[in-house]
C-alpha cells in the first residue's frame, strides 16, 4: 500500500471539502431578500446547503482521523479488531478505520 498516495489524496479532498464548507457558509451568510416569497425559496436552499455542510464536516473529521493514523502509522489497520484493512476497501473509502467484517 502506497501511503504517501493515501495521505495526498486524503488531503486532496480535506482542501476541496474545506473550499466547500467556506463556499457555503458565504451563502449562507448572504442577506436575505425582502421579498417573502423569495425569502421562502432562499430557506428551503439553505436547509439544503446546511445539510450538506453537516455531512461534509462530517467527511472532514473522518479524514481528519485517517490523517493522523497515518501519522501515527496505524493508518490501514481496524480500530476495532486489529486487522489489517484490505487495500480494495480503502480504495473505496480511504477514510474509514474500520475493516468490512467490523464495519458491518
Amino acid at each position: 500500500m502506497d501511503i504517501t498516495a493515501r495521505k495526498t489524496a486524503l488531503e486532496t479532498r480535506r482542501a476541496e471539502i474545506v473550499g466547500d464548507l467556506h463556499e457555503i457558509e458565504d451563502a449562507l451568510d448572504e442577506a436575505p431578500p425582502k421579498d417573502w416569497e423569495d425569502r421562502s425559496a432562499e430557506r428551503q436552499g439553505d436547509e439544503v446547503l446546511e445539510s450538506l455542510g453537516h455531512v461534509e464536516a462530517a467527511e472532514l473529521k473522518r479524514i481528519d482521523a485517517a490523517l493522523a493514523r497515518i501519522e501515527e502509522g496505524t493508518y490501514g489497520v481496524c480500530v476495532k479488531c486489529g486487522d489489517d484493512i484490505s487495500s480494495a476497501r480503502l480504495d473505496l473509502l480511504p477514510d474509514t478505520p474500520f475493516c468490512k467484517d467490523c464495519a458491518t
